[in-house]
């Protein structure tokens, strides 16, 4: 007897191993999943803008890197103190201005070599409704507490966001033709937008994504992962969200990992996997008696362990 639906989910035919290298861009949860993959040790690159939630603004930071458009003095303004820049999160913003355009066009430069060798890119849209800035009539991917008044609220059309998404991916395959594409709806919940507003926003993504779906690129599809549909329907209850109640928990991750995992990691990379996961857990031992002769045995043998990873490939160490 079953008391729950699962969501089916198709292998992909190009899985990812530990010879790949995988970017992800996005919402928090596109971090969600790069902590997994670097806990696993797996080769990713995540938000080098930060996170980002709408699919308009992660094309013009896609563009802006594919066509290597440097930012100038334009693109930044001063505000509490600080520095910032409208295409991208406030992590990267600086009390001074020429170290923040040194920053942001050394991070244009280093994302196009990453784009060039990356094998996958996972893509997690986390909302429709954006931002435009009525001085410049453009969508800013983040507001830095700047005053609302400023701004005007709108949702992007199923429209708008289905030729957002062709176009990244076009402005990808001109750097990297053959990567595979992985795209997935966030899980988070932005209720500060309404709850009914917030089912609109993900139906908007859904409906403008999913059209994409259908395109052949290189003779394949772009890849699916239903990160929304687990959490909504396998994990539908409140105990697998965060105090917050809007956000997956820990335990929640760790399932929809998972779910990940079958489904687009390669086979011969699981037992990589818990490799890596036995190291990671011994490295977390703390010992009663460091100096102990059984903890230098025991340290002795962890390294032997990581040792022997690390001549496998190269990029894995502890």
């Amino acid at each position: 007897m079953q008391f729950r639906t699962q969501i089916p989910i198709s292998k992909t035919n190009n899985p990812i191993d530990y010879t790949s290298k995988v970017m992800a861009i996005g919402s928090c949860f596109a971090e969600n999943m790069a902590e997994k993959f670097d806990y696993f040790k797996f080769q990713n690159a995540t938000n080098p803008f930060g996170i980002i939630f709408n699919p308009v603004s992660i094309e013009k930071i896609i563009s802006r890197v594919v066509k290597q458009e440097a930012y100038t003095e334009k693109d930044v303004f001063f505000h509490n103190e600080r520095w910032h820049c409208f295409e991208v999160h406030s992590d990267l913003s600086h009390s001074d201005r020429q170290e923040l355009l040194e920053t942001l066009n050394k991070t244009v430069s280093e994302t196009a070599r990453q784009l060039q060798e990356a094998s996958h890119i996972i893509i997690t849209y986390g909302t429709s409704w954006v931002y435009r800035n009525l001085e410049s009539d453009q969508i800013v991917a983040n507001c830095h507490k700047v005053p609302q008044k400023q701004f005007a609220k709108e949702l992007l059309s199923v429209d708008v966001i289905q030729k957002s998404i062709q176009n990244t991916i076009d402005l990808i395959q001109v750097l990297n033709p053959n990567v595979n594409f992985v795209f997935t709806v966030s899980p988070v919940r932005h209720i500060k937008d309404g709850f009914a507003e917030n089912q609109l926003s993900k139906a908007h993504l859904f409906a403008g994504l999913h059209h994409n779906l259908q395109a052949t690129i290189y003779n394949q599809k772009p890849g699916y992962f239903p990160s929304y549909e687990i959490m909504m329907d396998e994990l539908r209850d409140y105990r697998f969200y965060a105090e917050d109640m809007l956000h997956p928990n820990a335990v929640a991750i760790d399932y929809i990992w998972q779910r990940f995992s079958e489904n687009y990691i390669a086979e011969n990379s699981i037992s990589t996997m818990k490799e890596v996961d036995e190291i990671q857990k011994s490295l977390r031992h703390r010992s009663f008696n460091p100096e102990s002769e059984q903890h230098q045995k025991f340290l002795a043998k962890l390294h032997q362990k990581a040792e022997r990873l690390n001549a496998k490939f190269s990029h894995i160490r502890f």
